[in-house]
């Protein structure tokens, strides 16, 4: 049984990251963003807990004014550990990065909320 989760846990992973790679250029280039109030869809740049590199996932989320809102139910997502451990991020809306402040709340539907600054 451990090894058909393993199993299922590796092909999640590798359909998130091919999707990720077709969605994230488009995203960063400002395709789909929200407006000041509104939803569409963000990436998320967030610091590596291990490597300190920067890691970049698009996400879907809701916006009004300096406040963004993303959320996931993975609850194993390496992006939301990272943030746990550096909850200072940056958000790309319409071609530019906007530097932020994030908190995370865990429960069945994981939300991050990002104060811009």
């Amino acid at each position: 049984m451990e090894q058909l989760r393993e199993a299922q846990a590796k092909v999640s992973q590798t359909a998130f990251r091919t999707l990720n790679s077709v969605v994230r250029p488009a995203v960063l280039a400002g395709a789909g963003n929200p407006l000041p109030i509104g939803g569409g869809a963000v990436v998320l740049e967030v610091t590596g807990r291990v490597s300190g590199k920067p890691r970049q996932v698009p996400l879907l989320a809701a916006r009004v004014g300096k406040r963004v809102v993303v959320s996931t139910v993975r609850s194993d997502s390496q992006w939301l550990k990272n943030i746990e451990a550096e909850p200072q991020v940056v958000v790309h809306l319409y071609g530019k990065r906007r530097s932020g402040t994030a908190s995370v709340n865990r429960g069945p539907l994981n939300t991050v909320a990002i104060t811009l600054d």
